[in-house]
């Protein structure tokens, strides 16, 4: 039987359960402290933004476009670090995995922010709990082309084809479960046609065999189709966007054309890791959108195809939950999967 402790051995021993408690709570203010220390100067160092595709790419100059004028505005240092792999999954986990501490960001977009979280069997990340939505860039719509000598001179024209020939006209693009794949798919479940999808592992093959006339039908982004468009090579159909392009102000949009409130395009964003201190989001959305309103990166975006659309951190939030839901859809009907 344990024996009695006196008074003074009891208040011998009460600091000491006193001074566990206060060590305690002493080590989780200091464990909050670098994290508070860091925002409050931030950026007191380089700020890596990885891009989740190899260099000279469209992701990747977007990302040099945006991080050069930030240089030169706000006076922030960018190290941009490509990480391609996994269709964009490696870059983004690098990212949903470092330290909330404002020197780790990301370029995201359409694809492995919104369709790989259903393309994808099982993703290392998850794009909504796992990173913090900092600002939209722009958004860029695809493409539909035919050779130029086609006989299909209006989308209505493919679409009373394909009806004719179910499943006989074939349209290629640069990979499953891309953009242009699955913007295919969706004008297919809105007009009620069935065409073959002739997937190719990147853009120039299928260019050149659209051209040649091995196949009908083409869909890609404006900048990758825009100097065959302009030579004469194809020929323009229609749009995904909402509106026309300031390119080819000439091509009707797909919801011109017949399908009301059609939309299908690649955005793209800036995102940190997951519990980013809120001074950081704000810091860089307000500077992030500043530099959008600038006409030289305007038009330099614009001359990839994008329109520029600046905002807040919580619309940008907002349009990755209603994307993932929006092409978790098409995904599924489509019957693309990635293991």
């Amino acid at each position: 039987i344990p024996k009695a402790r006196s008074q003074t051995e009891r208040d011998i021993a009460m600091p000491a359960n006193l001074t566990r408690r206060h060590t305690a709570a002493l080590a989780i203010l200091m464990a909050c402290t670098p994290l508070a220390s860091l925002a409050d100067s931030w950026p007191a160092k380089p700020i890596r933004l990885v891009v989740p595709f190899p260099a000279g790419g469209g992701t990747d100059i977007v990302a040099r476009d945006v991080s050069h004028k930030l240089t030169t505005a706000a006076k922030w240092t960018f190290i941009v670090d490509n990480k391609p792999g996994s269709g964009g999954n490696l870059g983004i986990d690098t990212i949903a995995k470092s330290a909330p501490d404002g020197y780790n960001l990301v370029i995201g977009q359409t694809s492995n922010l919104a369709i790989n979280a259903t393309l994808y069997n099982k993703l290392p990340y998850d794009p909504v709990n796992d990173l913090t939505p900092i600002g939209l860039i722009g958004s860029a719509p695809q493409v539909l082309v035919v050779p130029a000598n086609s006989p299909y001179r209006s989308l209505a024209d493919v679409v009373a084809a394909a009806k004719a020939s179910p499943g006989n006209l074939n349209f290629a693009t640069s990979g499953n479960g891309t953009v242009s794949h699955l913007a295919t798919e969706m004008f297919q479940r809105e007009a009620g046609i069935k065409l073959t999808h002739v997937p190719y592992k990147g853009a120039s093959q299928g260019i050149n065999d659209v051209i040649g006339g091995l196949v009908q039908l083409y869909v890609s982004s404006v900048p990758t189709l825009l100097g065959h468009i302009r030579s004469g090579k194809l020929r323009p159909l229609a749009m995904t966007g909402l509106k026309r392009s300031d390119d080819l102000p000439q091509v009707p949009t797909v919801a011109e054309s017949g399908y009301k409130g059609f939309e299908a395009v690649t955005w793209f964003g800036v995102l940190g890791p997951a519990r980013l201190p809120a001074n950081v989001v704000n810091s860089v959305n307000s500077e992030l959108n500043k530099a959008l309103t600038s006409p030289e990166l305007r038009k330099k975006l614009e001359d990839q195809g994008l329109d520029v659309t600046p905002g807040t951190a919580e619309q940008f939030g907002q349009l990755i939950r209603a994307d993932i839901v929006k092409w978790g859809r098409v995904v599924k009907a489509s019957g693309a999967r990635i293991d």
